[in-house]
């Protein structure tokens, strides 16, 4: 059941005010049971006080764009009444006109352009009203015999409107129905959701819990879990080999899916997508359409089924079943936009927003992570609604023109282009090893604020974690996250690469970073410093960029790393023998992976720093006293050594190195692999040749 979180010591005191309509429309959309992600709207009616000093009616209703469970007073639209009010003489009004009208009535220019469905709400002769697209609401919405549901759970005290998608003529028609039935508590939209309204914000949102709950509580005493989506098909593969599953497919996935532009996937088996992807029905049910327009949007009018049978041994038979299906879904769905376009409409891109796989679960893809995730949220609540509707009767949805009406919608277009714009690394996923250091967490910093999604590995969990949470703080939830990893370990790199598809589908951009540094003489240099030196820096560097490489092959759409070298991969450092010469290595192994990688659009260059004192762990051990030994000069001596033997006399930071590996792994330098690209301030002695 869902719960009434009103809390009166919580709620602004200021009952018929903006500040009581914010904390409304928060507890609606708290809970997706009640309310879609970015849908549904709220509204109330009040008196201001304009610029000229008169008071005059208003009402404040949802900005277009905004979600309800983190909206503020700024996403809300305020409007005078007295304008809005004369649209209801009119007979027919079209959405162009709808929309420049509200404009006008407008009375700040900085508020955003009114909700899609504001003169459902101005119509209306009641203070405050929710529109919600509650999981039961929708249930009984999208039953074939819905409106005798109806009548069995509500009486006489609901009007029910047939589908219209919104605008001017569906909320005079829902006006008309209430103002002509004195009973009238709520308001069921036909395969769309619920209208409510109360003279008080407080007693506005009762009654919309007060309602659903009503018809949850119906559906839930028929609900014969038994015969759920017609019983179970299949048993889901333990939650183990799900995993592992998933991350050794969602390449492919990615890859197939990625044609037109890359995207973000993400990974979702939790209970409920368990048990509709295993059900004997779910094949047909799930391929009846969208429950919601609001669905549609997100989660395009049907998912892509997978017809297979869960095995662990059949890896290869799912991925074959993966590309032909993504590649007839993007078929159909072509020649849906083509049944359906209207002049000027531009198709989207045509890859699936959701894939059920029975026994495995469910991946979704999207533009990035947040919006992926979106996807996922919204197709948990179609299932709700399946799993209702099949148990009223059977779930119907809307027509395809219906439904290509409402996904190429001028005003729902007009939603996603408040969308900031794509940056250079927009859908993308880089993996830096050393992550929690200067270069690598710089690196990071670099990526992400031009669009990427990162991966930071890094021995030092902590210190990573730490660089991850400022990262998401400051560009949004899941755009970094922090693996432990031991470069040298081969199982740790695998389970890393593991983490990271799993996260996001797979891997674009390697940054090869994890370093130490030793110095001794020739003639003292131990075996166990030469392996060290080695293990890291040269057997490290070759297992990362190659399960990179295998991810990259999977996907099939190229990619690139940036190996971090070091001036001494060309300059024959004293008393630096070991580290020299795996910094060597680095660099002609990157030499190597590049004549591979070539054929198959993959990439590999590599920056050669010198000196990066700042946020270096390296610096921070014996590293910095034994040059300093070396040159004969104190360790606090060392950092004006090095900017003294520079040609440019300047001092190399972390962001230096970070913005060399952007260019490198940005489309700036599409056509250069094999490259090695000095950023030491200029050291001749280092000068590539």
């Amino acid at each position: 059941m869902v719960q009434n979180l009103w809390d009166q010591t919580q709620s602004p005191q200021q009952h018929d005010g903006l500040d009581q309509l914010v904390y409304r429309s928060n507890l609606i959309g708290s809970d997706r049971r009640v309310c879609n992600w970015g849908g549904g709207n709220t509204s109330s009616k009040t008196t201001i006080t304009d610029f000229r000093g008169r008071d005059i009616e208003v009402m404040y209703v949802k900005g277009s764009g905004s979600d309800l469970a983190t909206m503020k007073a700024n996403n809300f639209t305020g409007l005078k009444l007295e304008d809005i009010s004369q649209l209801f003489q009119l007979d027919e009004m079209n959405d162009e006109d709808m929309v420049a009208y509200l404009g006008h009535c407008m009375f700040d220019a900085k508020h955003p352009r009114a909700s899609i469905e504001t003169l459902l709400h101005a119509f209306l002769p009641f203070p405050h009203v929710d529109h919600t697209h509650p999981d039961a609401i929708i249930s009984i919405c999208c039953a074939d015999n819905g409106k005798e549901i109806a009548e069995r759970i509500f009486g006489d005290r609901f009007v029910w409107v047939p589908y219209i998608r919104p605008g001017f003529t569906l909320s005079k028609m829902i006006a008309e129905g209430v103002l002509a039935n004195p009973n009238a508590e709520l308001v069921l939209m036909e395969k769309h959701g619920l209208v409510t309204w109360g003279d008080t914000s407080e007693a506005c949102y009762a009654q919309t819990i007060k309602i659903i709950n009503l018809a949850e509580s119906y559906i839930e005493s028929i609900v014969d879990n038994d015969k759920l989506f017609g019983g179970r098909k299949h048993t889901p593969l333990s939650a183990d080999a799900r995993r592992n599953l998933a991350a050794l497919v969602m390449p492919t996935i990615r890859g197939a899916v990625s044609s037109e532009k890359k995207l973000i996937l993400t990974f979702d088996d939790d209970e409920d997508v368990l048990a509709f992807a295993c059900g004997k029905n779910s094949s047909v049910l799930s391929q009846v359409g969208a429950a919601c327009p609001d669905h549609l949007v997100h989660t395009k009018v049907t998912p892509l089924f997978i017809d297979w049978t869960p095995n662990v041994e059949d890896v290869e038979g799912l991925k074959n079943k993966l590309k032909e299906g993504i590649k007839s879904y993007k078929e159909q769905y072509k020649a849906y936009f083509e049944r359906n376009k209207n002049d000027g409409d531009i198709m989207f891109e045509p890859a699936p927003r959701v894939i059920l796989i029975p026994g495995l679960g469910m991946i979704n893809t999207g533009k990035n992570h947040a919006m992926s995730k979106v996807s996922g949220t919204l197709y948990h609540r179609a299932i709700a609604v399946i799993k209702g509707a099949t148990a009223l009767g059977n779930f119907v949805s809307l027509s395809e023109n219906e439904s290509y009406n409402v996904e190429y919608w001028p005003l729902e277009l007009y939603k996603l282009s408040l969308a900031p714009a794509e940056a250079e690394f927009s859908r993308q996923i880089a993996f830096i090893t050393g992550g929690a250091g200067g270069i690598g967490s710089e690196t990071a910093r670099r990526l992400v604020s031009e669009g990427a999604h990162v991966i930071l590995a890094d021995l030092n969990l902590e210190g990573a974690q730490k660089v991850a949470n400022e990262i998401n703080e400051k560009f949004g939830e899941v755009r970094a996250t922090a693996v432990k990893m031991d470069v040298t370990k081969e199982a740790e790199v695998q389970g890393a690469y593991m983490e990271a598809t799993l996260a996001y589908g797979g891997v674009d951009i390697i940054v090869n970073n994890a370093g130490l540094a030793t110095s001794s003489p020739f003639d003292e240099t131990s075996l166990s410093e030469w392996n060290l030196n080695i293990n890291v820096l040269g057997t490290g560097y070759f297992l990362v960029a190659r399960e990179a490489f295998k991810v990259m092959k999977q996907q099939a759409f190229g990619g690139s790393m940036v190996f971090v070298g070091s001036k001494n991969s060309i300059y024959a450092g004293k008393n630096a023998s070991a580290y020299s010469a795996a910094k060597a290595l680095e660099a002609h192994l990157a030499r190597c992976i590049a004549a591979e990688g070539g054929e198959y659009g993959i990439r590999v260059n590599t920056v050669l720093p010198d000196a990066i004192l700042q946020g270096s762990a390296i610096w921070n051990s014996g590293w910095r006293n034994e040059r300093a030994a070396a040159y004969g000069i104190e360790p606090e001596q060392l950092e004006e050594y090095y900017r003294k033997r520079t040609t440019l006399q300047v001092n190399i930071y972390p962001r230096d190195i970070a913005e060399g590996i952007a260019f490198l792994a940005s489309s700036k330098s599409s056509k250069t692999t094999g490259c090695m690209l000095t950023i030491d301030g200029g050291v001749p002695a280092a000068f590539t040749r």
